[in-house]
This record gives C-alpha cells, sequence and structure tokens, in this order.
C-alpha cells in the first residue's frame, strides 16, 4: 500500500490513542486490552471515512490485527471464531443476496422499464414527474439494497435525458426551468425509500445485526416495514410537493415527456420473458418477507417465523440461476456484491467486538449518567438527533453506522424508562433519511451534486431544510406509532 497523506491519518490516531495509557495511565473501569481494542477500532473507522484503500479492505485488516493480537478471544481458537463470526451473520447475506437481485433487475432491463412506464403515466405535470420518480425509487427499493444503485444508477440515467428536452441545461440559468427540480426530488426520494425496507440500502441490515448484538432484539422485515409505514408514507407523498413548493421549477407542464417515455418503451418493445420472470420471483420474495414471520398470516401447519428473510433470499437467487435470470458467472463476477459482503461482515465484527471486551458497557454507564435526569422520551429524542445529525461529519454511512450506532444505543439502553425497540428503531430508520443533508451524505448524493443543475448553495440549503423535516417526521410520527403498535 502506498503511504500517502490519507494513510497516515488513521496510523497517527492509532498510535496516539495506543500511547495514552502510557502517559495517564487506562481510564478506571477500562482494561488495557479494551483500550487497545479501542485505538484500532477508532483507527479503522478514521480509515473508512478517509478511504485511502477500499473499505472493505480496511475493515478486513482492522479484524485480521485484532485477530492476531487477541483483544477479542483469550486463545487463538475464540480469536478466529470472533473474526469470522460477521461472515455468519444472516443479515449480511441477505444485503449480498439483495445485490443479486438487483442484477436481475439491471440485466432483464425490468428497472428501466418500470422507472419509464410510470413517467409515461405521471409526467404530463412537473409534479406528476416528480410522483413518477418516487414512486419508481420506491417500486425498486425492496429488492436494491443500493440507492447508488438505484437512484444514480437507475433512476439518473433516465431523468438525465429529460432537462433538454425543454431546453433546460446544466450549470446555466435554464437549469430551474425543471433539471433541478427532478435532480432534488430524486435525490430526496431515495433517502426516504432508503428507511423503507431492511433491503432498500446496504447499511440497515447491519444496523439491526449491532441492535441484535446490542440489545438482544430481532426485527424482521415486516416489522421493519410496518414500523417506518406510517413516516414513509408521508413523506414519500410530501417530497415532490415539498421540493415543487420550496424549490420551484419554471416549467409547470410537461407534455413532451411523456411521448418520450412512450418512445423510448416503444425501443424496449414487448415484456421479454427475463423480465416476466423477474417479476414473478421480485413478488414471490415479497410475499415470503411479509408471511415468513407468520406475523400477520396465522399457518400453524408451519408455526411461526416458518422462513428466514435470508433464506428467502437464498431460494430466489436459486430460482434466478434456475431459470437463467443470472448466471453463476455473473454472480462471482459482480464485485460490488462480494465487496459488500466483506465490508459489512467485518464492520459487524469489529462493533461487535467493542461490546465483546467491555468497552461500550464502560462509556454507556458514563455517558448516561447526566441524561438520567431528563423525562426518558426527551433524553431519547435527545440521543435520536444526535445520532442524525452527526452524520454531517460522516461521507460513508457503514462507518456511521459502526462508528456511533453502538455508542448510542448503549447509552439508551442504560436509562430508566426508555423504550428499547423504538428507540432502537427511530435510531435505524434514520440511517436512509439522513442521507439528504450534504452532498456526501450517501453514495447517490455526489451524482446529484455534480450533475450541474443544482447550485452548491442551493444543495446545502435544500439539505438542511429537508433533513429537519425528515427527521421532525421520523420523531413526531415514528415516535408515537412505535410506541402504540408495540411491535
Amino acid at each position: 500500500m502506498k503511504i500517502t497523506s490519507k494513510a497516515l491519518v488513521p496510523l497517527v490516531v492509532w498510535a496516539v490513542l495506543f500511547a495514552c495509557p502510557f502517559l495517564f495511565g487506562v481510564p478506571a473501569g477500562l482494561t488495557l486490552n479494551a483500550w487497545r481494542y479501542f485505538a484500532l477500532f477508532v483507527a479503522v473507522i478514521v480509515g473508512l471515512i478517509a478511504e485511502p484503500i477500499p473499505a472493505a479492505a480496511i475493515g478486513l485488516m482492522g479484524v485480521a490485527f485484532a485477530a492476531t493480537l487477541r483483544y477479542v478471544g483469550a486463545d487463538i481458537n475464540q480469536s478466529i471464531n470472533w473474526a469470522l463470526s460477521g461472515f455468519a451473520d444472516s443479515t449480511v447475506w441477505l444485503i449480498f443476496g439483495a445485490f443479486v437481485f438487483s442484477m436481475g433487475y439491471n440485466k432483464t432491463g425490468l428497472g428501466r422499464r418500470i422507472a419509464l412506464t410510470l413517467v409515461r403515466w405521471l409526467g404530463g405535470h412537473t409534479l406528476g414527474l416528480g410522483y413518477a420518480i418516487t414512486f419508481a425509487d420506491l417500486v425498486l427499493s425492496p429488492g436494491t439494497p443500493s440507492n447508488t444503485a438505484r437512484s444514480a444508477g437507475t433512476i439518473y440515467p433516465i431523468i438525465r435525458n429529460i432537462p433538454e428536452l425543454y431546453g433546460s441545461e446544466p450549470n446555466s440559468p435554464s437549469a430551474r426551468k425543471i433539471g433541478s427540480y427532478i435532480m432534488w426530488t430524486a435525490l430526496a426520494a431515495t433517502c426516504v425509500t432508503s428507511s423503507m425496507f431492511i433491503t432498500s440500502v446496504a447499511p440497515n441490515a447491519a444496523a439491526l445485526a449491532i441492535v441484535k448484538n446490542t440489545t438482544k432484539l430481532e426485527v424482521n422485515w415486516l416489522q421493519w416495514a410496518l414500523g417506518f409505514m406510517p413516516v414513509g408514507i408521508v413523506l414519500i407523498l410530501l417530497v415532490p410537493l415539498l421540493t415543487y413548493l420550496l424549490y420551484p421549477p419554471e416549467i409547470k407542464a410537461s407534455h413532451e415527456i411523456p411521448a418520450w417515455a412512450d418512445k423510448e418503451l416503444g425501443k424496449m418493445g414487448k415484456l421479454t420473458r427475463p423480465e416476466i420472470v423477474m417479476i414473478c420471483l421480485v413478488v414471490l420474495a415479497i410475499f415470503l418477507w411479509i408471511t415468513g414471520s407468520n406475523v400477520l398470516f396465522r399457518l400453524p401447519v408451519l408455526g411461526t417465523n416458518f422462513i428466514n428473510a435470508t433464506t428467502v433470499v437464498l431460494l430466489i437467487i436459486a430460482l434466478m440461476l434456475l431459470t437463467n435470470v443470472v448466471t453463476w458467472e455473473e454472480i462471482i463476477g459482480n464485485k460490488s456484491a462480494w465487496n459488500v459482503l466483506v465490508w459489512f461482515a467485518t464492520l459487524i465484527t469489529l462493533a461487535n467486538g467493542l461490546n465483546a471486551v467491555g468497552f461500550i458497557k464502560w462509556f454507556a454507564e458514563r455517558a448516561a449518567a447526566p441524561l438520567q435526569a431528563f423525562n426518558p422520551l426527551v433524553a431519547m429524542g435527545f440521543l435520536v438527533a444526535l445520532f442524525f445529525f452527526v452524520h454531517y461529519f460522516f461521507a460513508s454511512l457503514s462507518a456511521h453506522t459502526a462508528a456511533v450506532l453502538p455508542v448510542v444505543l448503549a447509552v439508551g439502553t442504560k436509562i430508566p424508562g426508555i423504550p428499547v425497540l423504538p428507540f432502537a428503531l427511530l435510531l435505524v430508520y434514520g440511517l436512509g433519511l439522513m442521507g439528504v443533508i450534504s452532498p456526501y451524505a450517501t453514495g447517490p448524493s455526489p451524482v446529484y451534486y455534480g450533475c450541474g443543475y443544482i447550485s452548491r448553495t442551493a444543495f446545502w440549503t435544500l439539505g438542511l431544510i429537508f433533513g429537519l423535516i425528515f427527521f421532525a417526521a421520523l420523531l413526531i410520527i415514528g415516535t408515537p406509532w412505535l410506541l402504540y403498535v408495540k411491535m
């Protein structure tokens, strides 16, 4: 690895933290081993932010060093079992499988067809076009665990052709004609849909794994969807309208756009066999995700939880291979899927290590003490706000999840009276929503930031406004709903 300034920063951070016990002693209540693991963990997080090498490689290096030095596990067998524990986590494989779903959308052309069909139906008015973009993202979100692939890779290539139909050019005064409106709507919409389902964006599954290991609470696919449903429905309906009011387009009608979408669909021709098969498999997956937990449908013969969400994914992948929607060569050649597998497996392992060495408990007991004087719901709201807006300091949802979620979650569970499951869900639901706040907050953000249709000032301003709106909806709608349904 070439030694650059980006590579030196995490090394310097590690060295400083590692040296602290020699200069100031080990903090009371913490072991030297736990402090050294903490130093390594912080260095990994700083590395994920600076990213001198791919994030997955940084995570793998962190696990390798921790296992070699036996920071977690007294002997070599315990150490290696801990190091590999993330790869046995079912949520990691759930996200890997959902990436294969995404391959099916792209290869068959189904994702593009869905987006163009909605544009044809709703694109006659600029506001309707905003809803078409939003609904297209929503339809794709259950089976596309990368909002970069979903929005930047599928939606953006379609909508970037629309502004030029009206002479709306990037980096020019004409950008506000219609281009600015549809680009911001697309970004804000994908941030909402990223919180709709566990499989809408990869860090959701990693977050649930951390919740499970920290609180021993499990949340299935259906529970997640039901828990976010009121917030999601409100924001899905509001995003195009709010953008229309706060960042209005100059062109209100767009009669040429449905004709353009119809022409593009004509080029695609009729539904192909692979597309039909893909539709059937996606419907089957969603049906099994909903009914498999046996929450809504009581099936005594099968018992409760008759099929795990990850098992559903593996089954659908097998059927995709059997029907030749994708090939095995294509799966093993999907670098993104395997990269995410390693990345999140190592992040989950490292985050769990903080808990295993006792650092989380030590920190939580000290951080929770000042908050115990507050009403439990007020303290919960403060912690959720902290978790949400500290994302201004992160360029990765994954790094944010691994670094901040275990700590904030542990602090909250130490405060008497805080409802643990609603608290945990409010935290993890915020992961997708917080992607709207800055040009680097989530994968698609740089694409829309650099498209030339949204000025820097407008991007930061809209990010703050929509971030506050999203957070308010999460807290005001989400809190009473989660307390009421008692999931």
